[in-house]
């Protein structure tokens, strides 16, 4: 690599670890939420579960994310 081994295997190395920490970061988080969701709505019967998804509001809202 002519002498320029070093700085692009520490450039590589230094990417490597910031995507992995920004990884690992970003999977913590998503767990954090992920468990306060579940915390407040996670107890949900199926028959609550069945009228929230028969509300106007909560229908205009699925059918736009299913169509991003």
């Amino acid at each position: 690599m002519n002498g320029y081994g070093a700085y692009v295997l520490s450039a590589f190395g230094f990417t490597l670890l910031s995507f992995s920490a920004l990884y690992l970061i970003t999977k913590v988080q998503f767990i954090k939420e992920q468990n306060k969701f579940v915390a407040k709505f996670g107890s949900l019967n199926s028959e609550k579960a069945k009228s929230a998804k028969s509300q106007r509001i909560n229908k205009e809202i699925l059918a736009n994310a299913t169509n991003n």
